[in-house]
């Protein structure tokens, strides 16, 4: 028999056998885990043991991995680059220009008979020369336009992967826990659970600690599922766990995991939608065909009573198919209906509108213009006949007008977009911010406001017990009773070692002098280290009570504020150990030990003694209070602070067990402040950012870290609330949230102690939502627990614990802090200012080019009949602005002038009146010396005019040097669009960026070559050195210039000049209305001409722009793989059928629902559910919640995971809170005992 490692090779337990238990569900899979003889015998089976785990040798895992399966789910292949190209030879104006190229082409090969109309000498041979440029050119930027996607595609791969390598999980290998790459999980791996994870395989349960799962992204049921080995023992994957901990063996990974198999589903089901949407719409071309020609043959004439025959197949099928619905539409109207853009997106999405609008409608009338001014001129004025060979001329004018549209539409700002934000995402991963949603890197620059945890962000989170209360003795200055008697000492080494996760752990640095190395929760590190301080081993304790003999454990939630484990006394009955908030637990508590550990009463008198004396000193001095306690359960005589039983206690009935117990002691734990915060804050504020600390702490410990921090300040009129205080200042007396009330509280508010997660939504919400200011707040949040997923989705930018913060807090955030600081918050802002501000550049550069060319060609039109500016001369031109110009100024490193400037906010201009004023004065210049060239430049430069010219006359240098002028100021106004707000070195730094002076440098040799050896290619002849000189000072001019318009003063322009004020939300609604006009059927819009043409014009535009959500999504594959959105698993049924188009939505990548549903751990409240929205067989029905059912965002909290590449979004259950009615507040009291 073949072996592995000394063990059989053949599995007791077949894949196909591991498939049928994995499928079962509830008691079902109760009973076929009994058909294998139980989780213990599965594990014989399967060559594991449930203490000790895999022996985690290479061959074993490899073998296993070959038989099994790997975990790992593969992402969407990625796009090759041939694709990239087709996709970019998409665009429209590239096709005419192309039409337009092969038409000259042809008209040049094309010899008609000699006339008196065309005089074709020798050059005439030449006129293939500019149809071959053209085509030259469109193929260079498309190829260039598909490398930049080829490129950004395998970047963001490489950081999926990177962070895919970074992701662990806790597995017991060899006896001891380690942790392991999510990939590397094998079945057979014995996993460690806990609150806060979100599961990476499908297992069965070993043992559970009250373990509670959230099911609802599988199943969307709202309600917690208890897991447990006599309830539910199946563990799947994308599922979080809540409350809890435990042990579970691995039984399906990767693609045979539920993740995997509803993966497969969906992507079999896409596949098979779209064969069959190719197939109906085939078939409908061919039935409306048919019915055309039998029209045609009946002599029926289709009039506007006669409805005619669509060509949408699809649609039209859809529509008969369920009953006059179309689903189609509805689809798509679900899909670009709820887009919550970016403030800077929605901004340049409505910009590039407009100037398609206006391009478009010049390009139109330069064409028209040119057409007229020839026909009146040569058959009307000049009387000739037509000649074929006037048909050069007219393609000549279309290839002005379409090189004019393709210069105004800004086809570079996507290019800038990207290029800003991915290099910014590349260097903010050095500076600890892992990006996992692109758009939030550019709103965090428009940041307002932060509201920020205490607890590992402001603080070090480095647990350390400084002071202690034991026996009736404070000890200050060592936390070590060393007066306390020993049982004393003995219960509270036994009740923190066993009281606490075993996978948390302190351990001795081997470097001399260094601290101990904390692993888990810091809280209780700093309790272990108080054990390791007293000379005693918290190790031992655990050894003697192993984590499988604990009878009952109510694990730590924010609802509890508190954690205790029962455990079983070798004399009979039980033990509960309980640690929590001081506050919390002392109101629980009956008996304390006085001097010399006397058990003494505890009756409220004393306690509140205690809080006066011992732990408000201790929290004013920025220490986070503990309470240590315990209660037995014993068989037969009981003394007074232990409960005598005759049969085993209701453990579910928590407030009983967990009542009327004895304090042990009460320490103090300093979590000292990071030196590098108070510096980073008042950053923030010299930055225009109001930072705010929202904790569960107690406002004395709240208030004195805030006010080490800089948050407050003696002498500062604000706000410290704890969260009941602020709850009745904000609702009514139905219990409801009032903005108005919000509106009273939050301007002022600089401190929120003892908050819930409800609170911090409540806060966030507010701000978000208030209209007090006119600029509206940009909000960012940061957070660590699962109960803060509300109020990161809620918040503009959400920030992660990369460290403390749970699996559940990382997917809802937008980007995660890898080492927990602050300071790394501050960096963030600065780079997503950057990128506003590079952005900001790109556009003024860009306009500026915009506006001369334009006005350039439009003017030559109308009066010399040519454009001065050829159309391989404005292709190039349109590469200098678009390409390189975006690579050059989306690469500026950011400053810390840029954190001495006010945030923009919502609704500040996109385009400054500064900026406006640098464009306009630019593009004035620049047109006075083009025209001044146009019309006098023979008389000026000595030289022959170019205007008048025959289409096949050789280029003059008249023309050569106005193209060449134009180009050296282009280039040297580059340097002017470095500074957009008035500064007037405009060299400063330049020298840092090494990629702006490359290609800068670049760009000016290529002028040199194409204006010297271009020739007929470029339309340009040789210039002379002085020709040169005069074309470098014109360029020069531009600097010069620039110092001149920076001298007239901002403030005294009209604030009519700036654009883009407004809210974002009309933004929103305009580019839903034109990607509807995009990507809607057209059968209930009529649209003109002219709209196609500008909806065509702008496809590259939107194509781009989709190209970056797209890589966006790309990056955000881990949560692809991790995570499903609300389908009921459709193994947990009889019938096997994958889900219909009918069932699935799809969605934009950047929607981000802010309405949750799911589950909550809030208790004491009364609840009803919605409809969970299941059909007839059992499936549950994927769309949008019906309307008017009301929703609490955090009670009905649902944590969004959807796969980005389907994006599926499915129907909450809504769980209503029924709140008593609370008093009003008396606001100016609470002002009054709250303010510094």
């Amino acid at each position: 028999m073949a072996t592995i490692d000394g063990r059989p090779a053949l599995y007791g337990i077949s894949l196909k056998q591991l498939e049928d238990l994995n499928a079962a569900r509830g008691r079902d899979a109760i009973s076929k885990l009994e058909e294998y003889g139980g989780v213990t015998e599965l594990c014989r089976k399967l060559y594991t043991s449930p203490t000790e785990g895999l022996p985690g040798t290479e061959k074993d895992i490899a073998h296993r991995r070959d038989t099994f399966g790997s975990n790992h789910i593969p992402p969407k292949p990625p796009k090759t680059f041939l694709s990239l190209v087709w996709e970019a030879l998409q665009d429209m104006t590239l096709i005419i220009l192309q039409i337009a190229a092969l038409i000259s082409l042809v008209l040049s090969f094309y010899k008609p008979p000699k006339t008196e109309v065309g005089n074709i000498d020798e050059e005439g041979d030449h006129g293939w020369i500019e149809g071959v440029a053209i085509l030259v050119s469109v193929i260079v930027v498309v190829i260039v336009t598909a490398f930049n996607d080829y490129t950004k595609e395998r970047q963001f791969r490489g950081l999926q992967s990177r962070i895919e390598g970074e992701q662990k999980f806790t597995v017991i290998r060899g006896g001891e826990s380690t942790q392991i790459p999510v990939r590397e999980i094998v079945v057979g791996d014995i996993c460690q659970v806990k609150y806060g994870d979100l599961l990476q395989a499908d297992g069965i349960i070993i043992q559970s600690n009250d373990l509670k799962v959230d099911e609802s992204s599988l199943t969307g049921e709202s309600d917690h599922v208890k897991k447990g080995e006599g309830s539910d023992v199946l563990m799947l994957s994308g599922t979080h766990v809540m409350e809890g901990s435990g042990r579970m063996v691995v039984t399906a990974v990767g693609i045979l995991s539920q993740a995997g198999i509803i993966f497969r589903l969906l992507g079999a089901t896409v596949d098979q939608h779209e064969e069959e949407a190719k197939k109906r719409k085939k078939e409908a071309k061919k039935q409306a065909k048919k019915r055309k020609d039998k029209d045609v043959e009946e002599g029926i004439v289709a009039n506007s009573h006669t409805p005619l025959p669509t060509t949408d197949g699809m649609n039209n099928v859809g529509h008969e198919a369920n009953g006059g619905k179309d689903t189609t539409k509805e689809e798509e109207r679900v899909s670009h209906g709820n887009k919550e853009k970016s403030v800077l997106q929605a901004k340049l999405t409505k910009l590039a509108i407009q100037i398609g609008y206006a391009g478009s409608a010049i390009a139109l009338l330069t064409v028209i213009i040119l057409i007229v001014r020839f026909c009146i001129q040569t058959f009307l004025i000049e009387g000739k006949p037509w000649d074929p060979y006037y048909s050069n001329h007219f393609v000549k004018f279309l290839i002005i007008g379409v090189t004019v549209l393709v210069v105004a539409v800004p086809e570079g700002l996507p290019l800038a977009v990207t290029l800003s934000l991915a290099y910014s995402v590349k260097k903010m991963m050095k500076d600890n911010n892992l990006v996992r949603h692109l758009d939030a890197c550019e709103t965090m620059g428009n940041a307002t406001a932060i509201c920020s945890d205490k607890t590992g962000t402001l603080t070090t989170n480095r647990m350390t017990v400084v002071q202690s209360y034991v026996c009736g003795d404070y000890y200050k200055t060592s936390p070590v009773p060393h007066s306390a008697p020993a049982q004393i000492v003995d219960l509270i080494v036994d009740g923190i070692s066993i009281n606490s996760a075993y996978t948390t752990l302190v351990m001795l640095s081997d470097k001399p002098g260094e601290l101990p190395k904390q692993i888990g929760n810091k809280t209780e590190c700093s309790l272990l280290g108080f054990v390791l301080e007293m000379k005693r081993s918290y190790q031992e304790v655990r050894d003697k009570h192993p984590e499988e003999t604990f009878h009952k454990v109510y694990t730590f939630n924010s609802t509890r504020k508190s954690m205790s484990t029962v455990i079983r006394l070798e004399s009979g009955g039980y033990r509960v150990y309980t640690k929590g908030a001081s506050e919390m637990v002392m109101k629980r508590c009956s008996f304390t030990y006085g001097q010399g550990g006397k058990l003494e009463p505890f009756p409220i008198a004393m306690q509140d003694r205690l809080v006066k004396n011992i732990i408000e000193p201790m929290a004013s001095e920025g220490l986070r209070t503990i309470c240590l306690a315990y209660r037995d359960f014993v068989p037969g005589k009981a003394e007074i602070n232990q409960v005598r039983i005759d049969s085993e206690p209701n453990w579910d009935d928590e407030n009983f067990i967990v009542d009327n117990m004895t304090c042990l002691c009460i320490v103090g734990i300093e979590d000292p402040v990071r030196p590098e915060v108070p510096e980073a804050i008042r950053m923030c504020q010299r930055a225009g950012i109001t930072v705010r600390m929202v904790t569960g702490d107690n406002i004395n410990t709240a208030r004195s870290i805030a006010m080490k921090c800089g948050i407050v300040t003696k002498d500062q009129d604000c706000l410290i609330l704890e969260g009941k205080d602020f709850n009745k200042a904000v609702r009514d007396q139905n219990g409801e949230v009032q903005q108005d009330l919000l509106d009273k509280v939050w301007p002022r508010l600089k401190v929120l102690a003892r908050s819930s997660p409800t609170d911090k939504y409540t806060l966030v919400k507010g701000i978000i939502d208030s209209k007090l200011t006119d600029n509206r707040e940009v909000v960012a949040v940061t957070g660590d627990g699962t109960n803060d997923g509300p109020a990161l989705k809620k918040a503009d930018v959400g920030f992660a614990m990369g460290i403390a913060g749970t699996d559940v807090a990382k997917e809802a955030s937008d980007i995660i802090l890898t080492d927990d600081n602050f300071t790394s918050i501050v960096k963030a802002v600065m780079w997503g200012r950057n990128v506003y501000d590079s952005i900001a550049k790109f556009l003024q550069f860009q306009l500026t080019v915009n506006v001369v060319a334009v006005v350039v060609a439009f003017v030559g039109a109308c009066f010399i009949q040519d454009s001065p500016l050829k159309a391989v001369q404005m292709l190039w031109v349109n590469l200098i602005m678009d390409t390189l110009a975006s690579l050059a100024l989306s690469t500026e490193m950011p400053t810390a002038d840029l954190l001495t400037r006010k945030p923009y906010g919502r609704t500040k201009p996109l385009i400054s009146r500064t900026m406006m004023k640098n464009i306009l004065g630019q593009a004035v210049y620049q047109m006075t010396i083009i025209f001044c060239l146009l019309f006098l430049g023979e008389h000026l430069l000595r030289i022959d005019s170019g205007r008048g010219a025959d289409i096949h006359d050789p280029p003059s240098q008249h023309f050569t040097v106005i193209f060449n002028t134009f180009v050296m100021m282009t280039l040297f106004n580059e340097i002017n669009a470095r500074k957009i707000h008035g500064q007037r070195n405009v060299f400063e730094g330049i020298f840092s960026n090494m990629i702006f002076y490359g290609i800068w440098i670049i760009t000016f040799v290529s002028q040199i070559l194409i204006i010297q050896y271009g020739g007929l290619a470029f339309a340009t002849t040789p210039l002379t050195l002085e020709q040169w000189g005069w074309c470098v000072f014109f360029g020069f001019g531009t600097l010069v210039w620039g110092q001149l318009v920076t001298t007239i003063p901002t403030k005294k322009l009209p604030k009519v000049l700036s654009y883009g004020r407004g809210h974002p939300t009309d933004v929103v609604a305009l580019q839903n209305l034109v990607e509807d006009k995009f990507d809607g059927d057209g059968s209930d819009k009529k649209r003109t001409a002219g709209q196609i043409l500008w909806i065509r014009g702008l496809t590259r535009l939107q194509t781009q722009l989709r190209v970056i959500r797209a890589f966006k999504s790309t990056l955000e594959d881990l949560e692809e793989k991790r995570s499903l959105h609300s389908l009921r698993s459709s193994r947990s049924h009889s019938g096997l059928r994958p889900p219909t188009a009918n069932d699935i939505i799809y969605i934009d990548d950047d929607t981000r629902s802010n309405s949750f549903s799911g589950p909550t751990s809030m208790q004491g409240e009364n609840r009803r559910a919605a409809s969970a929205g299941v059909n007839g067989d059992g499936y549950l029905k994927l769309g949008r919640r019906a309307n008017g059912v009301p929703s609490d965002p955090l009670l009905n909290y649902h944590i969004q995971q959807p796969y980005q590449m389907l994006n599926l979004v499915a129907p909450p259950s809504a769980l209503l809170p029924v709140r008593d009615p609370s008093p009003m507040l008396d606001l100016p009291r609470l002002v009054h005992e709250t303010s510094i």
